[in-house]
């Protein structure tokens, strides 16, 4: 998943007359004479010839009526956050490229979420419903392979390489398409006669081999679409959470106090899926103009009960919604974990302990039918809103 000129599209998503114009963020380019480069920039200015990394002079050069803008890291971090969290709803298997980019091995969401391509249909539409931006998705057997679909047909591009069409989805891309394949060697390459990867798929081995050493066995790999890095997936489990974005702006109360406790669901049972359990609740709120809050509330003891994390989120909710105010998005979220066979029991533990067995029944129950089974009275007649 790579979203699509994400700082530049942020930039016009926040401001509209930026939209359908030459964005440029990175440094001041002073009328030409500016230092610093390009950190991104939007597809009308690409046209131009900008791109990423370019010295913001050249830039200005290329496009003096593009508009610059300074990088809004915060920002972007707190978008990317968003993006990442939805992406954690369909998978824990998740290796972050960068800001913006993300592998993501599917393997184990089938069952619950659809085929692969059904899966990146459906997290294109969560980003864009829910964030108001695009994302390319590439899917393929291996890292490789959808890196190089993600990028084929953006913005907004899903293509999808079936396993046993690789060699022609490889053949006719150019060898700049190849990982570690620099200006230097794709020199080398050209004077064998190699200009797409279709031509190096039938150079032998040992010719490779011979012609550019260890680098040879790699592009042979390459150009056969042999790929066998697994997506790797270390990083600890800080935060679990869930936002739902509202077709409509809302301003009933109770539609909102169904949708947090849908919500409190969700989260409730990943953190019994994951065996954790966390102390620290949060709530999110985001209105009809965007402005957002967030506000949360440390316990004595971690949980994991459905029933007392929509407890504390809807105190929470009560003492810090603002009356008349429509509302776009609304997310619930828990942190501070702690191994749930760690954590020593208490009076409070056991008010929890009283939700034990319906928590247990519909665990069970959404393993083995999915998501769609089964809801809680406090949960229905939400009409406007979706598992997916």
């Amino acid at each position: 998943m790579d979203m699509d000129a994400f700082f530049a599209a942020v930039e016009q998503r926040d401001h509209p007359e930026y939209q359908g114009k030459p964005v440029i963020v990175g440094a001041d380019p002073k009328e030409g004479k500016g230092r610093g480069v390009v950190s991104t920039c939007s597809y009308e200015a690409r046209k131009f010839g900008v791109h990423s990394a370019m010295p913001i002079s050249q830039a200005y050069k290329l496009c003096p009526k593009g508009i610059y803008v300074w990088p809004n890291g915060r920002l972007y971090q707190q978008v990317s956050k968003e993006i990442f969290n939805l992406l954690y709803e369909f998978t824990d298997a998740i290796e972050p490229l960068s800001i913006d980019e993300a592998f993501m091995d599917v393997t184990g969401s089938v069952k619950l979420f659809g085929s692969g391509p059904e899966i990146a249909a459906k997290i294109k539409k969560r980003i864009k419903n829910e964030t108001r931006l695009t994302a390319s998705v590439g899917v393929a057997p291996n890292k490789y392979l959808a890196k190089i679909a993600s990028d084929l047909e953006k913005p907004d591009g899903l293509v999808l390489v079936d396993a046993d069409k690789i060699d022609e989805f490889l053949a006719p891309l150019d060898i700049s398409r190849l990982w570690g394949a620099g200006i230097k060697t794709q020199t080398v390459l050209k004077k064998m006669g190699i200009h797409t990867i279709g031509d190096l798929f039938n150079f032998p081995k040992e010719i490779l081999e011979k012609k550019l050493g260890k680098l040879g066995d790699h592009f042979y790999n390459l150009a056969h679409g042999i790929d066998t890095r697994r997506v790797e997936s270390d990083e600890v489990v800080k935060s679990i959470s869930n936002e739902h974005t509202f077709g409509q702006d809302v301003l009933d109360v109770n539609l909102l106090h169904k949708t947090i406790f849908q919500l409190s669901e969700k989260v409730g049972y990943r953190l019994r899926n994951k065996k954790l359990q966390g102390r620290t609740v949060h709530l999110k709120l985001r209105y009809d103009n965007f402005s957002t809050i967030t506000r949360n509330k440390t316990l004595n003891s971690a949980v994991d009960s459905t029933q007392m994390i929509y407890s504390v989120v809807k105190d929470l909710f009560n003492n810090n919604y603002q009356q008349g105010r429509k509302v776009r998005l609304v997310g619930v979220g828990i942190s501070g974990f702690m191994n749930e066979q760690g954590d020593q029991l208490s009076l409070f533990d056991n008010q929890i302990k009283k939700h034990d067995r319906i928590d247990q029944l519909q665990d069970a129950l959404t393993n083995r039918f999915g998501k769609r089974i089964i809801s809680r009275a406090e949960s229905m007649d939400s009409k406007n809103y979706d598992w997916d």
